[in-house]
């Protein structure tokens, strides 16, 4: 059994304690918190699973790192704070571990990341022998191993478009919708994440990834964006009003130019509620969907829902996305130590997971 933390127990580290906790080849033997209020809690009630799994949660990093683990899972986000993130994967590393994370957007393409995000990573393989492997949690798969294995079913192909489409209301993660996207701003307030040159940071490395498989260059990255108010004021959930005439609704594609033309486009297409921008894309059943269309001979349209913690697609998402993290992690525990891509790491069949329920 490969002896696994799970490092952060937000949307993403819930998911991941369930994951590992299910998983055939893995065994949970610590999980991280910032929070000193979750510090001693049971892995299982910081999941959402009944019972206990035996594993207390702590803040002690040196002490779980020194104990040199096999692998980690970095559920912590990187969205506010990367710097941080970055130290913390790289200490994993130089401890021996595998890493998996979807914190790391300029490292989803090692090749084109930037010296200053690869180069300490690189240096903490080669000092510590441990690997890492980052792939997104919007979700990963969704913008690399799917719409490449959808291409292959076309006779031409012209169009590789990657769709998120999600209503926000769904995401508990307030200080992201709101801040950092946006979401009950007015619309002069100019969101971080869309802000020029953000978006081809965070998923242009999935283009260029793209791009490599397909064999071909690309000219340039281009982004669009679009922004819609929302009409009337609107009451989630857990995150309280988003009033009338602040951003309701983003729509922004990051585009891969080949031969002067948009080939390959990833595309999102985000809601505080259905009624703003009725005219966009929306998903199947409301709440939220992942949708890989190949334009060319023939059309192929794929659509995917997935739900998790009581129907909740945006749970659902974040659930396949740590799905495959939690899934390389025996693989690159066999593998050499480095630095690995999405078309490095096999997308392999749930072996030994049939009817599997996680275990302490």
């Amino acid at each position: 059994m490969i002896s696994t933390v799970v490092w952060g127990t937000g949307n993403v580290g819930r998911a991941a304690i369930r994951a590992v906790a299910a998983h055939p080849a893995l065994r949970l033997d610590a999980v991280l918190v910032h929070s000193r209020a979750k510090v001693g809690r049971d892995a299982a009630e910081l999941a959402g699973l009944d019972g206990k799994l035996g594993v207390e949660a702590t803040d002690d990093v040196t002490a779980v790192l020194g104990a040199k683990p096999r692998a980690v899972v970095y559920a912590a986000s990187g969205d506010l704070r990367p710097d941080e993130a970055l130290a913390d994967v790289v200490a994993a590393v130089r401890a021996g571990a595998v890493v998996v994370t979807p914190a790391l957007y300029p490292l989803y393409d090692p090749r084109s990341a930037p010296a200053e995000w690869r180069e300490p990573v690189e240096a903490a393989v080669a000092e510590g022998g441990g690997s890492l492997f980052v792939s997104g949690v919007d979700p990963g798969w969704g913008n690399d191993v799917l719409p490449l294995l959808v291409s292959g079913l076309g006779t031409t192909v012209d169009v590789v478009r990657c769709q998120e489409i999600f209503d926000y209301s769904t995401y508990e993660q307030e200080q992201s919708v709101r801040d950092l996207i946006g979401m009950g701003h007015p619309l002069e307030y100019e969101p971080p994440m869309l802000l020029p040159g953000v978006p081809t940071m965070v998923w242009g490395g999935q283009l260029r990834l793209m791009a490599r498989a397909l064999g071909v260059e690309l000219d340039e990255i281009r982004e669009t964006l679009l922004r819609r108010p929302l009409d009337t004021a609107v009451t989630t959930r857990t995150m309280g009003v988003f009033e009338a005439g602040t951003q309701g609704a983003v729509r922004f594609e990051v585009q891969g130019v080949v031969a002067g033309e948009p080939r390959l486009v990833i595309e999102h297409i985000t809601r505080i509620h259905p009624s703003c921008a009725p005219d966009w894309p929306a998903p199947p059943n409301g709440d939220g969907a992942h949708r890989v269309i190949v334009e060319g001979r023939p059309r192929i349209e794929v659509t995917v829902e997935a739900v998790d913690e009581d129907a909740n697609r945006s749970a659902g998402g974040n659930a396949t996305a740590v799905g495959r993290l939690v899934g390389a992690l025996d693989w690159l525990a066999a593998a050499p130590p480095g630095l690995y891509d999405a078309l490095d790491v096999p997308l392999r069949p749930a072996v030994g997971k049939l009817g599997r329920k996680p275990q302490p």
